[in-house]
C-alpha cells in the first residue's frame, strides 16, 4: 500500500467478495494485492486470503478475513454524495440488490453489513439552506425516507 493512512475493515472470511463488488459497484474503485495467510489462524487456515488491498472511491482500504468475532456497525459509513436522482438509485439498488438491507434517511448496509449514505448534493444544500425553515421543511421530508427522492427533498425545501 502507498498511503500512510488506510481504512481496514473486518471481514468474515469474504474481504475479497466485497472488494470484486465495491471495485464493480463504485467509480474511482479497484482491488489490489490480494495476501494468502503464511500459517493457519483462529479463523483460517494457510493458504486463505487473509488481507486484501482495495480502493473505494479512491480511498485506501485494507479489508481483514478476521473471523466472526466482530461485526460492522453504522458507527462507520461511507458517505456517497450524488450528482442526480439516477446515480442515487444506481448505487442504492446495487448495494441493497446484492444482498443489502435498506435503513432510514439513505443509509444501506450491504450484505457483509458495511453501512452506506447514499447521499444526494441536493440533499445536503437542502438542510443547510440559510433559510431555516427551507431546510426544516427538507430535513423533515428526509426523516421519512429510505433511499433519497430528490422530487420530494426539492419539493419540501420550497414549500
Amino acid at each position: 500500500m502507498v498511503s500512510k493512512n488506510t481504512i481496514c475493515l473486518w471481514y468474515d472470511g469474504a474481504a475479497l467478495d466485497a472488494a470484486n463488488f465495491y471495485a464493480k459497484t463504485f467509480p474511482d474503485s479497484s482491488v489490489g494485492a490480494v495476501h494468502r495467510a503464511p500459517g493457519d489462524y483462529p479463523d483460517g487456515r494457510e493458504g486463505d486470503v487473509l488481507t486484501v488491498e482495495f480502493t473505494v472511491m479512491g480511498i485506501p482500504c485494507l479489508g481483514l478475513n478476521g473471523g466472526s468475532a466482530f461485526k460492522h456497525s453504522q458507527a462507520f459509513s461511507f458517505q456517497v454524495a450524488t450528482d442526480d436522482q439516477a446515480e442515487t438509485d444506481r448505487l442504492w439498488n446495487a448495494i441493497v440488490g446484492n444482498g443489502g438491507q435498506e435503513n432510514a434517511c439513505g443509509w444501506c448496509q450491504d450484505k457483509w453489513g458495511l453501512s452506506w449514505q447514499i447521499t444526494p448534493r441536493a440533499l445536503t444544500a437542502a438542510y443547510t439552506d440559510p433559510d431555516r425553515a427551507a431546510a426544516k421543511r427538507a430535513f423533515e421530508a428526509m426523516m421519512g425516507m429510505t433511499k433519497i427522492d430528490i422530487a420530494a427533498i426539492e419539493a419540501a425545501r420550497r414549500g
